[in-house]
């Protein structure tokens, strides 16, 4: 699935009515399963391109492009539907149903598209992140590197072709941290999914063949190292 962001701008109004620009971006593009680590500081915009991305937010103006689709021109309900179908996200915080067993989670992911849960490949999803054998346990009777993985099986539910993943190992101690993200870019090379990946560690995204900053051309004065 391609990606592209063209004349994307987002601002937020502070309580004084002072406009507060977040988002300036001239030009982004990803390629059909092409993995993009984005780095940023915190604060600085990350999770609001994640957002406009996937459509929970829309840009004061410009287009996001996915699959020659502009969600930007999308109601709100068409919105839903084409994350729920076609996009994966990675919660930093997780966002797993606390009363509800992994599979169950991973189900209940899969009913967000409209479509039949199909129990076989949620199953199959758990095993390939290695929690087969914790299927019927609660979020807090997992580790916190357990719960990752559930997001993981989680935002794959849906056979999405475009995975937005926000800091995914932010929560996870170091030892944990590297197989997590490989267990992240496997998947997605498996099933020939897109990976956007924003992360403020340059270990992270030392692993990956394309790294951007968003300083670089969070600005329409930066446009080339977006495209390179």
């Amino acid at each position: 699935m391609s990606l592209l962001l063209r004349r994307l701008k987002k601002s937020f109004r502070e309580p004084d009515g002072t406009e507060l620009p977040i988002i300036n971006i001239e030009h982004f593009e990803i390629k059909p399963a092409e993995q993009v680590a984005l780095v940023g500081s915190s604060g600085g915009g990350k999770t609001t391109l994640l957002h406009l991305i996937a459509g929970i937010h829309t840009p004061d103006s410009g287009e996001v492009i996915i699959d020659q689709v502009n969600l930007a021109g999308l109601s709100e309900p068409a919105r839903d539907r084409f994350r729920a179908m076609k996009i994966g996200y990675i919660f930093q915080t997780f966002n797993l149903l606390p009363a509800f067993t992994a599979l169950e989670n991973v189900l209940l992911g899969m009913s967000f598209s409209g479509g039949k849960a199909d129990r076989a490949h949620a199953i199959e999803l758990l095993d390939e992140v290695g929690l087969k054998h914790r299927l019927s346990h609660r979020p807090s009777k997992l580790s916190v590197g357990e719960q990752q993985r559930v997001a993981i099986a989680r935002a794959l539910a849906n056979r999405p072709k475009l995975l937005l993943a926000d800091e995914p190992t932010a929560s996870i101690d170091s030892r944990n941290q590297d197989n997590v993200l490989k267990m992240i870019r496997d998947v997605c090379d498996e099933h020939k999914v897109s990976l956007l990946l924003v992360t403020h560690s340059p270990e992270v995204a030392g692993q990956f063949g394309r790294v951007e900053t968003l300083a670089d051309f969070n600005k329409p004065t930066s446009i080339a190292s977006a495209i390179a």
